[in-house]
């Protein structure tokens, strides 16, 4: 063959090469996808022609003709499959296979820091790494936006693609995730997929939407300070994706301006919600765990904003539906503010989902402050969530203050009768409120005997410390 022409043809078969790669689906619908079942599911992605997109999957077939350049096609709800299947994408001469494509549940994984923490740097990594392999739960990192290449930690090649548990995709994936849904799959024998969308020091406001934001006098001071960049970019482009809930581990960053969070967290979960189209699904808090810096604990009762900032965490869940929390007043760690022990963290809220997403009847909180009553000298703590009984874990209970009408909170001995807690003090002789773990590091032994540590709590409204902060 003559070289021009053995180079004309190189150059048209390039040249249509490049044509076919401009059919792209969302990355959301790599290799290995776990797709949400019992819901409507759309499929998206761009192209360079206006000739029509036909999707194929699970026996279904539907197209769209592309409109400015992207397309999308919407399958009917698909059941539970195991089974690992092929998604086929085509566009005339054009045809895109995505494989090993299994139907369950999908959860995403959001916060700060202590979500991000890797399973390589919690504790167990070792065991944990070197034993993955359920091929029934995958794993996707979204990229995170803002940061620095240093700051990805070396997880960028397992970004924005779906990847099998294993020992190569596990390390760099969330701890607090990987446990949660490594739990779940186990318990509920369905496929589990992870989306993994979260960034080191953020606060809330920097994942609540504008509209958001703007619809609430007390937020909109947050619309000129960076207002929703990482709503914008990590989690509004999932929000066509179906799901079956949210794993949120977060606050740290806004524990100065706690009180604020009490609506920030609230509105942020509802416009979550909004924006995704399904209802009230499952929306599930981990509570800040104790923590200290630069001062070791408080001997005697004192303001503070991280327990100011558990309240609000405590308020979200009770105010709003489907939304729940777990307690790791067990797990922190003096001057360390990333805990190691993740599993424990995704164990339990792996609990939580199954009472709250699946309505299984389990246990899933520790004791929860229900109401008190004023007996003498004495203030008398009734709880929910006591399940088979208190527990004083380890010796006599700690942890608990009381104070009179002054306002000025003692410690108090408290002992468990029956299903209440009694609280005293000789320096308090007509008690008003009761606090409990009322500190940033609380040093408290509630707990029911399902294993759960009670939920710090306060029964006054004394105006807190961090009211005024923005």
């Amino acid at each position: 063959m003559h070289r021009s022409i053995a180079w004309a043809l190189a150059v048209a078969l390039g040249c249509a090469g490049a044509a076919r790669a401009e059919l792209k689906p969302d990355n959301l619908f790599s290799d290995g996808a776990v797709l949400q079942r019992d819901a409507k599911l759309p499929v998206w992605g761009t192209t360079d022609r206006d000739q029509p997109v036909t999707v194929r999957f699970a026996g279904q077939e539907v197209s769209a003709t592309p409109e400015k350049g992207t397309w999308q096609v919407e399958l009917a709800p698909l059941a539970s499959n195991s089974q690992p299947s092929t998604l086929t994408i085509a566009q005339g001469d054009v045809t895109i296979e995505r494989t090993n494509i299994l139907v369950g549940d999908v959860w995403i994984c959001g916060g700060q820091s202590n979500m991000r923490w890797m399973v390589r740097q919690a504790a167990g990594a070792g065991p944990a790494i070197a034993t993955a392999g359920n091929r029934l739960l995958r794993l996707y990192t979204v990229t995170r936006t803002g940061v620095t290449a240093r700051d990805l930690g070396g997880e960028l090649e397992n970004c924005d693609r779906w990847l099998v548990d294993g020992p190569e995709s596990v390390p760099t994936f969330s701890a607090v995730g990987y446990y949660f849904g490594r739990e779940l799959q186990r318990s509920l024998g369905v496929p589990i997929g992870l989306i993994n969308s979260n960034v080191g020091g953020t606060g809330a406001e920097r994942w609540t939407s504008r509209e958001t934001l703007a619809a609430n006098d007390e937020l909109k001071v947050y619309l000129n300070r960076g207002s929703s960049d990482l709503w914008n970019t990590m989690i509004l482009p999932l929000t066509r994706f179906p799901i079956r809930g949210v794993i949120w581990y977060q606050g740290e960053a806004n524990a100065a301006r706690a009180w604020q969070y009490r609506t920030l967290l609230t509105e942020m979960i509802k416009g979550w919600r909004s924006a995704w189209h399904q209802g009230d699904f499952p929306f599930l808090i981990v509570q800040l765990a104790p923590f200290f810096n630069n001062h070791p604990p408080d001997k005697e009762p004192a303001d503070s904003s991280w327990a100011e900032l558990r309240e609000a965490q405590t308020f979200a869940a009770e105010t709003l539906p489907n939304v729940g929390q777990v307690v790791i007043t067990d797990l922190g760690e003096e001057r360390n503010i990333h805990p190691s022990q993740k599993r424990e963290v995704g164990e339990r809220l792996a609990q939580a989902a199954r009472a709250i997403a699946y309505g299984q009847k389990v246990e899933y909180q520790g004791p929860t402050f229900e109401r008190q009553t004023t007996s003498g000298d004495k203030i008398v703590v009734n709880f929910k969530h006591v399940g088979a009984g208190l527990v004083a874990a380890g010796g006599p209970l700690t942890g608990f203050a009381i104070a009179g009408e002054d306002g000025k909170f003692r410690n108090a001995t408290a002992q468990i009768e029956g299903n209440t807690v009694v609280v005293s003090s000789d320096q308090v002789p007509h008690p008003v409120a009761v606090r409990y773990g009322w500190a940033d590091f609380p040093i408290v032994n509630l707990w029911n005997k399902e294993g759960l540590p009670a939920c710090p709590f306060r029964t006054d409204e004394f105006p807190a410390s961090t009211l005024d902060k923005e």
